[in-house]
């Protein structure tokens, strides 16, 4: 009596999906994306916390980051698989940071300072330690988030800032009027910086054309305001996936509007100045 084994996968060969050729995605390959017909050339590749993906660039300056997953794109009427290159391709000017500073070859961190910077929420501090990680872990500066700024004058008080003790603070939305600037005028004072930017969150500050998009939509009031611009932009409505998305397209400080730029900076300066 003879026994017929069987291999786990019983698919009949005429049915199976035939491995499509890998191709490197090299900058200025034009390929088109094989769910939504989208073609543009690449402009870079990168890990993220859901995988690899590849930015591509279409002729009207368009960006749009797809997941680099097999047969996931066309190239020349063919499908294919997009590869990452061997090495990484260096996106800003050698020897500079993303923040655009002076990189400092083998330089470690410093131990932190007794000063520090407090940011609105987790977008916030993630946006700033991609931008400027590498230029806060060399001057020892540990940047924290406060899930609004409410409580502010209670955490002011409780962080006790003095001489050699410095505390800077990033507000979102911070207009003349506002309720943010009625609670930063309380704290502000020799050893507490209080700067802000115009816009409703941190999500604003990326440039649309980094991420793809003609321009952040307007949300009307009494909508949860990230929630409207994930339906408006046609993406699922998931917040942490979208901050995702965005926050992969930033790759240095090109990528985001001077009015951040700047409070960063100033911020940066205030906490590490000397006394």
């Amino acid at each position: 009596m003879h026994s017929r084994q069987y291999g786990p996968d019983l698919t009949p060969p005429w049915k199976k999906q035939q491995p499509a050729p890998e191709v490197t995605a090299e900058r200025d390959l034009v390929v088109e994306e094989a769910a939504t017909g989208f073609c543009g050339a690449v402009v870079r590749c990168e890990k993220t916390a859901e995988g690899f993906t590849v930015t591509l660039e279409d002729r009207f300056g368009k960006l749009r980051v797809f997941p680099l997953v097999p047969h996931g794109f066309l190239l020349e009427g063919r499908t294919v698989t997009l590869v990452r290159p061997a090495g990484p391709a260096p996106s800003r000017a050698p020897g500079r940071t993303a923040s655009g500073s002076v990189a400092v070859p083998g330089a470690r961190a410093r131990v932190a300072r007794e000063s520090r910077i407090y940011v609105e929420g987790r977008h916030d501090a993630e946006l700033v330690e991609r931008v400027w990680g590498d230029d806060l872990r060399i001057e020892g500066v540990v940047v924290e988030y406060l899930e609004g700024v409410d409580d502010l004058p209670a955490i002011v008080a409780d962080f006790a800032p003095g001489p050699g003790r410095r505390l800077g603070v990033l507000v979102d939305h911070l207009l003349p009027g506002t309720k943010e600037h009625r609670i930063a005028a309380q704290v502000t004072g020799d050893a507490v910086l209080v700067v802000g930017h115009p816009y409703i969150d941190i999500w604003q500050a990326v440039k649309p054309a980094s991420v793809g998009i003609p321009g952040w939509p307007a949300v009307p009031r009494g909508e949860e305001w990230k929630e409207g611009v994930c339906r408006r932009l046609g993406w699922p409505v998931n917040t942490p996936a979208a901050w995702k998305r965005i926050l992969s397209t930033v790759d240095s400080y090109k990528d985001l509007e001077p009015e951040l730029l700047g409070k960063v900076e100033e911020l940066i300066d205030f906490v590490t100045i000397p006394e």
